[in-house]
């Protein structure tokens, strides 16, 4: 084949392994992406999987899962730092920043505005109603994905085994899901080692005649080789980023003033807390709720809810847990003001050392690339990660669809909008976009009929 047939729905011919899909293509499709990524972080990952892969094929799977397995090995959120770790893999640093900033962006506005009316006004019932028009698209989102990237990334019958731990251990016995990463990635790499031909398994090349912009045989783009001086140089950068604000509040308002306290709380949070935005929010909920007494647990409950509205990553909680911390503690300020300022904070605070997690280690990533041993233990993890997204499909589409119980009649109006849902995306291959503002909607026109 000729590299003149190398082409993607949008983009235009390349060759080799640099992309010749503009950062201007790449940039709507990543602001794009920040406002269709509903589900958490398993249904983002299946959106770009079905996106990046499936549509546009501007990677290939082994690329993709290979990015995601170092994401998951992270603190802080694994979807939003994947995003941003092909975006660099494509334009560069300012393509990590574009893909993980629009990631982000459109939730820090709608939940900031969610978040005033909540403080101000308690709740609203059309969010209600959008919320369950959407929880249903999120349900049909994650099966797809474990029939996908399940049916690729399980190719060997240890990688299944694997799998079936992970579900066990994380759905039966709530084990961690770090623990869960480790030992998946031990297992992985002692197998590789061991019997090479039982766990050494890459992904499958997708089926189909056309090739990926981004080849995994051809050299690499210069940006992704790994350089000392220029890791020194980001590191450096990443600090003044991180001090100046630092220096700038705790100047304004005080070392010990609640908006100094939340920068450092939560720079503490996104450097030690693995496992995604739940185990994010158990460790937050305690030390705001019980330590500082910031927030009510109600509070912090009815915050998780309106996150999951929004598109983005559910982590965003945070940012609803600063603006109601400064809201609810002004000192001195009007409490809009100090909502604004500490969800300001807390949002810069919790993604800054995502991008630079990114862009100090990927290079070196990209570079162990080849490497068995490294290829071994992320196998072992993604096929990990199939049996964790499984755990969702279940625990998320039993609360949506069986809100009672199995032994309970299910809700009839969730278990068809999942199954139309489905359909709509696996079978007839719909936008996302589209099926995710039409379940709203439906959402909430039915909770306005019912009222």
């Amino acid at each position: 084949m000729s590299h003149d047939d190398i082409l993607d729905q949008n983009s235009t011919p390349v060759k080799g392994a640099a992309s010749k899909v503009s950062f201007s293509e790449a940039f709507r499709f990543w602001l794009k992406l920040g406002f269709i990524s509903f589900g958490g972080p398993a249904g983002q990952i299946a959106i770009m999987h079905r996106e990046l892969i499936e549509r546009r094929r501007w990677l290939t799977e082994e690329r993709f899962f290979h990015a995601l397995n170092y994401c998951m090995m992270l603190p802080g959120p694994e979807a939003q730092q994947l995003a941003t770790y092909i975006g660099w893999l494509m334009h560069n640093i300012k393509g990590g920043l574009a893909a993980g900033g629009l990631f982000v962006l459109p939730s820090v506005f709608i939940l900031l505005g969610l978040s005033y009316v909540y403080a101000a006004y308690g709740h609203v019932p059309a969010i209600v109603g959008i919320l369950s028009g959407l929880k249903p698209v999120v349900v049909a989102v994650v099966a797809e994905a474990v029939l996908k990237i399940g049916g690729r990334a399980l190719r060997r019958r240890a990688h299944l085994a694997i799998a079936a731990l992970a579900f066990v251990a994380i759905y039966f016995y709530s084990v961690p899901f770090p623990l869960i990463v480790l030992g998946a990635a031990l297992i992985g790499l002692a197998g590789s080692r061991r019997w090479p031909e039982v766990f050494s398994a890459a992904p499958p090349k997708l089926a189909g005649s056309k090739a990926t912009v981004i080849q995994d045989d051809a050299p690499p783009p210069a940006h992704t080789r790994p350089s000392f001086s220029r890791t020194l140089r980001i590191a450096a950068l990443g600090f003044l980023l991180w001090i100046i604000p630092f220096a700038i509040v705790t100047t304004w308002r005080g070392w010990s003033s609640l908006h100094a306290q939340e920068y450092r709380f939560f720079t503490t949070a996104a450097l030690v807390t693995f496992g995604g935005a739940y185990a994010v929010l158990a460790y937050v909920t305690q030390a705001i709720v019980g330590s500082f007494g910031w927030l009510t647990r109600t509070q912090a409950i009815d915050g998780l809810a309106l996150a999951e509205t929004t598109p983005g990553p559910l982590i965003m909680v945070l940012q609803f847990v600063g603006f109601m911390a400064a809201w609810n503690h002004p000192e001195g300020m009007s409490p809009l003001a100090s909502g604004f300022l500490g969800a300001a904070l807390t949002t810069y605070a919790t993604f800054l050392p995502s991008f630079l997690f990114i862009f100090l280690g990927a290079p070196y990533i990209e570079a162990l690339r080849g490497n068995r041993n490294l290829n071994g233990a992320l196998s072992g993890i993604t096929a990990a990660v199939v049996g964790v997204i499984l755990n969702l499909a279940l625990v998320f589409g039993s609360a949506v669809i069986w809100p009672h119980g199995f032994w309970a009649r299910p809700d009839w109006f969730s278990l068809a909008l999942t199954a139309i849902s489905f359909a709509a995306l696996a079978r007839f291959k719909l936008d996302i976009l589209w099926v995710v503002a039409a379940a709203g909607i439906i959402g909430l026109l039915r909770t306005l009929t019912l009222r």
